[in-house]
């Protein structure tokens, strides 16, 4: 089958071509619960950088010894074969697949992932889309989006129409994470960005503030929060300052959810212990929670904003993230 396959790190970032269209060898069934998945659409992450500059090496490939791998850790499509116990799911059944197989496999991260023709992974793992909705429009919610949903289902249990949530970062988590908070609680929903085009998907997805970010932005939700600051932060950059920035717009006794990640969090332990406030760090979500979200997206309370490319074009994909250059999410269609 086609692939996409990831060869060597690249710590810089300086290299003109990351991934390789190369022929591999099929991913077969192994155990009775196995699946394989016919990828109708692979979502291209910002994690797919972090593996491809080695920033997750030393958590998941100390040695280099995972290289080569095929990386895509969103994955949506078809079922194409099943094990002989798998019940509920036949071939042609329109799926969404939950990343994380177990604590050991992690398509795309440690293992291969759907950047290719089929990705293999396990029944508990799917979840079987409504006729509503294609494999290729939900791929980027099997990680993004359900990142998103879950760190507002936290904060969601603690806020109240008199608070405010702040949320940093409206690209394609930042804007899913917009919707659920508008789908899931009534506290006021702040959103601060540096690029324009962000503050404008931020209003599209029902922020009742947008703030820029250009250095005034604590002081502006300040402002808008009466002083006091949000009762939660969703920091979904989480690099080039956010982290002190994010802290500093958290309310006392508030939570600060980190999400993106790129730098250290530098906090006075003295400031934190008499302003009580909490930091909590947050990864994909579960399989009830991809299942929920699901029923938003069927509803048509939250969507993407997607950019199609065909497989052969993974590497102008990645490329495109880096720069920037992409509104909201990257999709390959093989």
């Amino acid at each position: 089958m086609k692939a996409q396959v990831l060869h060597s790190y690249d710590e810089s970032m300086q290299k003109n071509r990351w991934v390789s269209l190369e022929n591999v060898p099929e991913p077969r069934i192994q155990g009775s619960t196995d699946v394989l998945v016919r990828i109708g659409g692979a979502g291209v992450c910002r994690t797919d950088l972090h593996v491809i500059e080695g920033a997750l090496r030393h958590h998941v490939d100390p040695n280099s010894k995972l290289l080569p791998l095929v990386l895509g850790h969103e994955n949506a499509g078809w079922v194409e074969e099943v094990g002989r116990d798998v019940e509920g799911f036949k071939k042609g059944d329109a799926v969404i697949v939950h990343p994380k197989i177990s604590d050991a496999y992690f398509p795309g991260i440690n293992c291969n992932g759907g950047f290719a023709e089929l990705v293999h992974t396990n029944a508990r793992n799917m979840v079987k889309l409504p006729i509503t909705l294609s494999p290729k429009e939900v791929a980027p919610y099997a990680d993004a989006g359900l990142t998103a949903y879950s760190v507002v289902k936290k904060a969601a249990r603690n806020l109240t129409p008199s608070d405010y949530c702040v949320v940093i970062g409206v690209g394609g988590l930042g804007y899913t994470a917009v919707q659920c908070l508008k789908a899931m609680c009534s506290a006021e929903i702040i959103a601060v960005d540096r690029a324009p085009g962000g503050l404008v998907l931020a209003r599209d997805g029902g922020a009742d503030h947008v703030v820029e970010a250009n250095g005034g932005e604590v002081d502006e939700v300040l402002s808008i929060t009466g002083g006091r600051g949000a009762q939660a932060v969703i920091d979904c950059v989480g690099d080039h300052g956010t982290t002190t920035s994010g802290l500093a717009m958290t309310r006392a006794a508030g939570t600060y959810y980190v999400v993106g990640y790129g730098e250290d969090i530098r906090v006075a332990t003295g400031d934190l212990v008499r302003a009580e406030k909490s930091i909590v760090g947050n990864l994909v979500g579960t399989w009830a929670e991809l299942t929920e979200l699901m029923r938003l997206a069927d509803r048509g309370l939250v969507k993407l904003i997607t950019q199609y490319y065909p497989l052969q074009d993974a590497d102008r994909a990645l490329q495109d993230l880096h720069k920037g250059l992409i509104k909201g999410r990257a999709v390959l269609i093989p």
